[in-house]
């Protein structure tokens, strides 16, 4: 019997019918149903099977609202509450805040640094040292004024922009490429947000503020990482992008830190809270908010979204200021920004992705490996049946416990960690991850993507 036979059989016994084509698993209980895109090479996992089937069922307490379609892309494994992979769209009215949970607005952004693969090696050893210094040294020096966060929550990023202060590491960044650079930030424009949902820290007394969550990465999968344009296989697609084989590129993994966590535990407290208290809750303990109570959430959400994205532009301005004090100056821009972990509303529905991202027709998605693994820079082509999505990553293979474990099989190759935390480099080894180049093909195969750019690791930076 094989290992896909024992796990149908195991989750018929609990209900649940699990049928494939293809790469496509369609999987059925009483209460929903969801799609699941996986190759032949990669397991189901059964755990993760339940946490979507879960979320497909979510309802409000008076079943007028809930979920209208749940499906996962092939980075899919458990979390810790919703499975990662998962896109759970929902009607206009109604929204789950767990399915987004803390790590709000985590996202990804790709940086070109205007510079070829042979003209930065020599300085390799330079470079590693003030990257080292700026990223994992505490060596951050990015004061904010109290306004400049009012702008950013009540107005928006082209506020905040504008309330820089003259000093610090803001000294020397050019304002008007940050201005150029929203555009390139798929989505942000649309998050509403207000001051009120912030945390007290950001909004304070003080004139200026030295916040200590923003231009830092997090910990877990979260990374900065220079990398090298290994292969063009879209030609149309990567000059669009502006990207040439031998191109030296960052990426940035992290998210809202602090404030997604504030934003996100209050809000499934109160989703929690909202559940009518004569009712019993709902088996799977998932709640959800309809009516005015969903839209707040929305603009709370977008607050620690914005913020977000703050944290992405400061690490970006971080490590172009290590490149310009070793190499000079450079044509450096952004090539895109790319969310997941929200809530967007599109095609008349409130799209929830959980380590998932936007692949809509005309824009681009970025889809890391390991940090031993190439990463893609994709097209996205807009399947409606895959919810305008696609993978935010390769997705884990081994839980982080089972990593430290193996821990003396960890031998490094091509790619190069650098980490203060042994324990970073062991949890994050290659051997921890999927192999992309399956979760690439399928989704290909699938029509969610175009694989434009592939990007292979030099040095990684994880906190």
């Amino acid at each position: 019997m094989t290992s896909l036979s024992r796990l149908k059989a195991a989750l018929q016994r609990q209900g649940i019918h699990v049928e494939r084509t293809g790469h496509v698993y369609r999987l059925r209980h009483a209460e929903a149903e969801a799609s699941v895109l996986l190759p032949d090479s990669l397991p189901l996992e059964e755990k993760a099977v339940k946490q979507l089937l879960s979320f497909a069922a979510t309802h409000s307490a008076d079943g007028h609202h809930g979920v209208c379609k749940a499906c996962a892309t092939p980075d899919f494994h458990p979390g810790g509450i919703a499975p990662v992979g998962a896109v759970v769209a929902t009607d206009p009215e109604f929204v789950i805040p767990a399915a987004i949970g803390t790590d709000i607005n985590c996202g990804l952004r790709l940086v070109s640094t205007g510079l070829k693969y042979d003209a930065v090696a020599p300085h390799k050893d330079a470079l590693l040292s003030r990257l080292s210094h700026a990223l994992l040294g505490n060596a951050r020096n990015l004061p904010i004024f109290s306004r400049g966060y009012a702008a950013l929550f009540d107005s928006g990023p082209d506020a905040f922009i504008d309330c820089l202060p003259n000093e610090g590491l803001w000294a020397g960044v050019d304002k008007n490429r940050l201005q150029e650079e929203l555009s390139g930030c798929i989505s942000l424009d649309s998050f509403h947000s207000s001051i009120r949902h912030a945390p007290e820290a950001l909004v304070g007394a003080r004139e200026l503020i030295r916040d200590p969550g923003l231009g830092t990465q997090g910990a877990g999968n979260h990374f900065v990482e220079l990398q090298v344009v290994d292969q063009v296989l879209d030609r149309q697609a990567a000059y669009a992008a502006g990207l040439a084989k031998d191109d030296v590129v960052f990426m940035i993994h992290t998210g809202s830190r602090d404030v997604g966590f504030y934003v996100g535990k209050r809000w499934m407290d109160k989703a929690r809270a909202a559940w009518p208290r004569q009712m019993k809750y709902p088996e799977h303990g998932l709640f959800g908010l309809s009516g005015p109570l969903a839209d707040e959430y929305l603009v709370a959400m977008g607050t620690a979204a914005r913020y977000a994205w703050a944290n992405r532009m400061a690490l970006t301005e971080m490590v172009r200021a290590c490149f310009e004090a070793t190499l000079g100056e450079s044509n450096s821009r952004l090539v895109v920004d790319v969310p997941h972990n929200v809530v967007l509303r599109e095609q008349g529905l409130n799209i929830h992705r959980k380590g998932a991202t936007p692949a809509r027709e005309g824009e681009l998605a970025l889809i890391p490996g390991s940090m031993g693994d190439f990463s893609y820079v994709a097209a996205g082509l807009g399947h409606p049946d895959w919810l305008w999505s696609c993978s935010h990553g390769a997705g884990r293979s081994m839980r982080r416990q089972a990593v430290r474990r193996l821990s003396a099989e960890v031998s490094p190759g091509s790619w190069q960690c650098v980490t203060l935390r042994e324990e970073r480099r062991l949890e994050e080894a290659p051997h921890a991850y999927k192999p992309v180049g399956p979760v690439i093909s399928s989704q290909e195969d699938a029509g969610l993507i175009r694989a434009a750019v592939r990007l292979r690791p030099w040095l990684t930076f994880k906190a």
